[in-house]
């Protein structure tokens, strides 16, 4: 199922959208100074999705807790033991809920145990509860930073584990992480590799600049760009957003956080009430201390993740769906055609070339749904024909599913013939036969014919001038007559 999430509008005021299904696959990374509308961005993102996809959110700050009103995700305040994390992650998983793990309050350390906790009882669920989860780290440096820093190497190396198995092995768990940082240079690099997505803000930094540039593949030239970019406004680049970097603003949020951006607002006058205030001990208006609400049991959270209602799916954008189906497909078509310019392509095997066309794919962003070698081999041989199977007729279909019941090898030279016979051509010859078969012996090219022939898919004849004449009788087409020995040129 295509899913398109509507992120903003790139500069010319068109819809961005992001492949959610490929995200799932594929991974994350956003990256932007304080400031620059990160949090914006992951609250965009969680609130477009929210129908679609179970997510969990780890929270640093606290500031995506108002989605439980608006979005029915559970709350689950950090303040417990290793076990009770990890049962209630156990129970996330099992009953599909979309939480939100709250670690306001804690210091850097105990954060960072209770996060890897909670990741770990993610990661551990059985396998028969392993459902697509988009799992959010806000302020990702925090639990997976490059460097040792004032915490203790027990809790860095946890966390930093934790955080390493959700972003290279989290995947075929249905665990797809999205991190968001402040700093590249302040983020595990092992942990950064694993995007295949990004979305980079507002930087200063050279050194981060020039790593944001190399990740989306800019020259270096452009890397200053990232300077000059507003709040809300971010690079795009990825198999689940753009396959050139594109420019995005993302769009408005229903919901707000509670650290919204600085507001001015005037100073009170200088009184001797107020120096009063300050300096006197134990006055009448000394405001009381604000005190944080207890925690909510873990038994009942564990039973409000248990009746939980499974998040409800939201009609898919029917013309996104076919826009991101057409755009994977043309490039598909490029990269096999690219692999036939090849002069020795001919003579090598579909399988040989398999391994060709999986580096290609991932050059070009292909995403993880790669064709396998049987849809490969059968791209292989309608490009070899020389017909773009998207624009023929249905008589053209019917030949490639006819093609497909021939050993793969033979499906290139079946449609080479069908192509001649479908415009009209004049017939290949056994040297064009065998080429397209991978052979340079012309026999080879004779041989096939007859195999063919005997197996009823076409017919061949001769005129008095010893001339071949190719007919397929399930479609009334034929070749022209031509000389089976002729030569090629060039």
């Amino acid at each position: 199922m295509k899913v398109g999430i509507d992120l903003g509008t790139n500069t010319a005021g068109q819809p961005v959208r992001l492949d959610l299904e490929e995200l799932l696959s594929t991974r994350l990374l956003v990256q932007g100074n304080s400031g620059s509308g990160k949090s914006h961005l992951l609250r965009r993102l969680l609130e477009q999705s929210a129908g679609h996809v179970q997510q969990a959110i780890i929270d640093p700050e606290g500031d995506f807790v108002g989605l439980a009103e608006r979005y029915g995700h559970v709350v689950i305040d950090a303040e417990r033991t290793q076990g009770e994390i990890q049962r209630i992650a156990s129970r996330i998983r099992r009953h599909r809920a979309s939480v939100v793990f709250n670690l306001e309050g804690l210091d850097a350390d105990a954060q960072m145990r209770s996060a890897a906790a909670f990741l770990n009882g993610l990661f551990d669920a059985e396998r028969d509860y392993w459902f697509p989860m988009l799992v959010i780290v806000d302020e990702a440096q925090l639990f997976a930073p490059s460097g040792g820093g004032e915490i203790s190497d027990e809790a860095r190396r946890i966390s930093l584990s934790a955080m390493t198995n959700l972003m290279c092995r989290g995947r075929k768990r249905g665990l797809a992480g999205v991190i968001a940082t402040q700093r590249l240079a302040k983020l595990a690099k092992n942990v950064a590799a694993e995007a295949s997505n990004f979305l980079m803000g507002r930087t200063f930094l050279d050194i981060d600049m020039a790593r944001a540039a190399d990740l989306l593949g800019m020259e270096k030239r452009q890397a200053e760009s990232f300077r000059d970019l507003n709040t809300g406004s971010f690079v795009a680049l990825g198999p689940a957003l753009s396959r050139r970097p594109l420019p995005v603003k993302i769009g408005v949020v229903e919901t707000a956080g509670r650290n919204g951006r600085p507001e001015l607002m005037p100073l009170p006058e200088a009184s001797e009430t107020l120096h009063g205030l300050i300096f006197e001990e134990g006055g009448q208006d000394e405001p009381p201390p604000v005190r944080r609400p207890p925690p909510r049991p873990t038994a009942d959270i564990l039973d409000t993740l248990a009746g939980a209602p499974a998040p409800e799916p939201v009609p898919v954008d029917p013309e996104a769906a076919l826009a991101f189906a057409a755009e994977r497909e043309a490039l598909l078509d490029e990269i096999v055609r690219t692999l036939i310019g090849d002069g020795e392509a001919p003579f090598r095997p579909a399988s040989a070339l398999y391994s060709d066309f999986q580096v290609h794919c991932r050059i070009m962003r292909i995403g993880s749904k790669v064709p396998d070698l049987a849809d490969f081999t059968r791209r292989l041989a309608i490009a070899r024909a020389g017909v773009d199977a998207a624009s023929a007729g249905e008589d053209w279909q019917s030949a490639v599913a006819q093609a497909t019941e021939l050993p793969e090898e033979m499906q290139g030279v079946f449609l080479m013939l069908a192509r001649a016979a479908m415009e009209g051509a004049p017939s290949p010859s056994d040297e064009a036969l065998a080429t397209a078969y991978g052979s340079r012996s012309p026999s080879r090219g004779r041989w096939l014919l007859t195999y063919m022939e005997e197996r009823g898919y076409l017919a061949c004849e001769a005129d008095f001038r010893g001339n071949r004449v190719v007919r397929f009788p399930a479609f009334g087409w034929k070749t022209m007559p031509a000389n089976p020995r002729a030569v090629a040129v060039g």
